[in-house]
């Protein structure tokens, strides 16, 4: 008899995780190796357990779940991760899959529609909903002049998205490069990439994109981040 996936949970509320457990207990051929409220003990249980699957959130208390994607591939290359998430799948799987998980699914779907994605995932596959799989391919018509807000924001990179979320908490040009350990040349070149991508055309616009869409995603800002611009801030 061949032996069960071994699947690692990882989410920081109780009742979430506990539900998770419990439908894979119930579930011929799965088995919860251990459950996890942060990425640390997420990791630790990823180089014990070398799981077959993980199922993560991303957003583990003030902690951001994408790190957590790379990191669980650096220290097991063959699991393949499952965002389980309450963010916006228009706007979050994309970067997800880019990060290097295999499929994303929102909270609010059936219990089924879970173990529908698991088993595509322990096949090879990939999940995603089909609205969010379309939106991903019209990505491809937003590089070619057909703007959509939603579609462009899953189109940045990794880099940039750090770029626009510190944007978001009111740092300057210089902090920015401080905190990314780059130039101040380098950040106006993301920026200009941002405004380019987003369809932009000033520096106070990308600030407000910024922190409507840090608000939208339910990231905490700090007072400062709805200033205006100055002239220790972003160029226009």
């Amino acid at each position: 008899m061949p032996r069960p996936f071994k699947v690692v949970v990882v989410d920081d509320h109780p009742l979430i995780r506990r539900g998770i457990v419990d439908l894979l207990r119930d579930t011929p051929g799965l088995r919860c190796c251990g459950e996890s409220d942060s990425m640390t003990g997420a990791l630790a249980l990823v180089r014990a357990e070398q799981p077959d699957l993980a199922t993560i959130d991303l957003s583990l208390g003030l902690e951001s779940g994408f790190p957590l994607i790379r990191n669980i591939l650096v220290a097991s290359p063959a699991t393949r991760i499952l965002v389980v998430s309450m963010h916006d799948e228009r706007v979050f799987a994309a970067r997800a899959l880019r990060a290097g998980a295999s499929g994303y699914l929102m909270k609010d779907q059936a219990p089924q529609e879970l173990l529908k994605a698991l088993c595509r995932l322990v096949h090879g596959k990939t999940y995603l909903s089909e609205g969010a799989a379309e939106l991903i391919l019209s990505t491809v018509g937003a590089r070619h002049g057909q703007r959509d807000p939603v579609a462009s924001f899953g189109a940045l990179s990794e880099r940039e998205h750090d770029v626009l979320d510190l944007i978001a908490r009111g740092l300057s040009t210089r902090e920015i490069g401080d905190q990314l350990g780059v130039s101040v040349k380098t950040v106006e070149t993301h920026c200009a990439h941002l405004k380019d991508k987003l369809g932009l055309r000033s520096a106070r616009e990308l600030l407000r994109y910024a922190v409507m869409r840090n608000a939208d995603s339910g990231h905490p800002l700090d007072d400062v981040s709805t200033r205006a611009p100055d002239d220790h801030q972003l160029e226009p």
